[in-house]
């Protein structure tokens, strides 16, 4: 039974810690849409997003006012594009086609961003898949709510780095297609290894071919609220940290379970999962950097600080599992540079680097995110990022991305404004040295050994 101190508790977490739903997702398969023809299938798609997805706005907005709970995006998932657009798709120009139909949708729709133009080339590129690959510069670059995600390895399959050298191709044409918006389009693209197929969060969401036809997914976070309660553990020991942030997560996780049901009940869809990240924003004290310097870390990216993340990622899935049956997603801790105003001074400063920030997502639940480096970069090491990630994810069984921004024109010690929740990014430096022939070799480096369980 609720008691009155928790009421009080959650309504001080929403008005002074921002504990907010950053999320409800909305996953609504196209397979149904799938047509030879190109105009039949953007129209199949357009009428099947607007039939079930027409209240989730409105459903949502009612939902955060009556129960006091804020409720920051409205968002799509979708069946990966490159399978519906298999039959009618034949140049790059007709997945862009697709994509504005898409954008459009969104538009009409009310929602934030639409996720789901998307290709998994884990094991190999079929001809749909390259063509959706190339068309992802023009589209990103004349979208503005669709976000773009390609997944390029897993543990089961190995890295595809065909498609790893493609990708540093693309984020470089994309890059410059969009420079007069600060590389815009980059911010929508993620590169992915082992990409779960029940992820609400942008840009790597999209809707697995195992979901059902339409699922509500909701996810929550909490930054604030896990740094305003570490901070009254001071000087006190793990075990007393540990718990501290479980019981945190806990109280977060039945929030976003309580929206969660009362979404799918009123749109009368299936509810799928809470993700519970603790995914920051730029708002001050909404910053996941500033939970890693309350554990004792006197910089964002000191001695101490992957040790740090990894404790705070393992309590924080602890209690949401305690909390509901249905966690998943990349429940943990997000580390987007430009979105977390803690990450942003560290790396100011010079405490963190990308090198740390690799070190970081071996134990975080994402990767090397929304990172601006100097436009002058190479595809061929943009490439070798990817696949170092890639490498992280496949050999520990995790997910991990890129999405990372080779700024034109800007260099380190420059910075870009995105703007909203995407933040400000300053400009980190990359290694002057290269692996141009690494990447060039072709083929795929191989599934490691456990890998092979049945």
């Amino acid at each position: 039974m609720i008691n009155i101190e928790e009421v009080f508790e959650t309504t001080n977490m929403i008005s002074h810690d921002n504990l907010d739903v950053r999320t409800v997702t909305m996953g609504i398969s196209l397979f149904d849409c799938i047509s030879t023809d190109l105009d039949t299938t953007c129209e199949n798609i357009r009428q099947k997003l607007l039939r079930c997805a027409g209240k989730l706005a409105s459903t949502a907005d009612a939902i955060a006012r009556e129960f006091g709970v804020p409720i920051i995006n409205k968002r799509i998932s979708i069946t990966p594009i490159s399978l519906i657009g298999a039959s009618c798709c034949h140049t790059p120009e007709d997945y862009v086609k697709i994509c504005i139909t898409l954008d459009r949708t969104a538009k009409e729709l009310g929602v934030n961003f639409l996720g789901g133009f998307s290709a998994i080339v884990s094991k190999g590129i079929t001809p749909s898949d390259r063509l959706l690959m190339e068309s992802l510069p023009e589209a990103l670059a004349v979208t503005d709510n669709v976000c773009a995600s390609v997944n390029v390895g897993s543990t089961k399959n190995g890295i595809n780095m065909d498609a790893v050298k493609l990708m540093g191709e693309i984020i470089k044409k994309t890059a410059y297609r969009t420079r007069d918006n600060d590389c815009m389009g980059c911010a929508k693209l993620v590169v992915l290894c082992n990409a779960p197929d029940d992820n609400p969060f942008m840009a790597g969401a999209f809707l697995g071919v195992t979901q059902p036809d339409v699922v509500i997914n909701v996810g929550v976070s909490g930054p604030g609220v896990v740094k305003t309660a570490i901070e009254k553990c001071k000087g006190k020991s793990f075990q007393v940290l540990c718990d501290t942030i479980k019981k945190t997560a806990f109280k977060i996780t039945r929030v976003g379970q309580m929206v969660a049901q009362e979404a799918a009940k009123r749109l009368g869809v299936q509810f799928g999962i809470i993700d519970l990240s603790l995914a920051p924003t730029p708002a001050i004290g909404d910053s996941v950097a500033d939970i890693i310097e309350g554990m004792g870390i006197e910089k964002c990216g000191a001695p101490g600080t992957t040790a740090a993340l990894a404790l705070l990622n393992d309590q924080v899935k602890k209690g949401g599992v305690m909390a509901s049956s249905y966690v998943g997603g990349l429940s943990g801790a997000f580390i987007p540079v430009s979105e977390d105003a803690g990450m942003i001074a560290a790396a100011e400063c010079g405490a963190l680097t990308i090198e740390k920030l690799e070190a970081m997502t071996c134990v975080c639940s994402v990767g090397l995110d929304m990172i601006a480096i100097p436009g002058k970069t190479s595809a061929a090491t943009i490439s070798g990022i990817i696949a170092d990630e890639a490498a992280i994810g496949m050999v520990n069984q995790k997910t991990t991305a890129v999405r990372i921004l080779p700024v034109e024109g800007k260099d380190v010690g420059d910075s870009i404004e995105l703007g909203g929740l995407l933040g400000r990014a300053p400009v980190m430096p990359v290694s002057r040295y290269g692996c141009e022939e690494f990447i060039s070799r072709g083929g795929s480096i191989p599934a490691p050994i456990h890998s092979f369980k049945n």
